[in-house]
């Protein structure tokens, strides 16, 4: 609990820190949550199933890696928003 606590805390200190350019928006915003997802998770490792975790988990994972990838919140809700449809 306390370290889920510390991510929570990071997480939101560390989206405060983080902007968004206007170029990266933009390509963002034409790219479907299943492509982000493919683009950004597989550049570190192999990504697991949606139905491998039920939606708590992944909103906790969520928060973890949109710092580690370093995510923008849109990326993120993007992402997220369709694993936790797939699964």
């Amino acid at each position: 609990m306390k370290t889920f606590k510390i991510l929570v805390i990071i997480g939101f200190f560390a989206t405060a820190a983080i902007s968004c350019s206007p170029e990266r928006a933009a390509i963002v915003e034409n790219k479907p949550g299943v492509q982000l997802w493919g683009e950004n998770c597989m550049r570190c490792h192999n990504t697991p199933s949606p139905a491998d975790f039920n939606d708590t988990d992944w909103t906790t994972i969520e928060m973890h890696m949109k710092i580690r990838a370093n995510l923008t919140t849109y990326e993120s809700k993007k992402i997220f928003e369709f694993i936790k449809s797939a699964n």
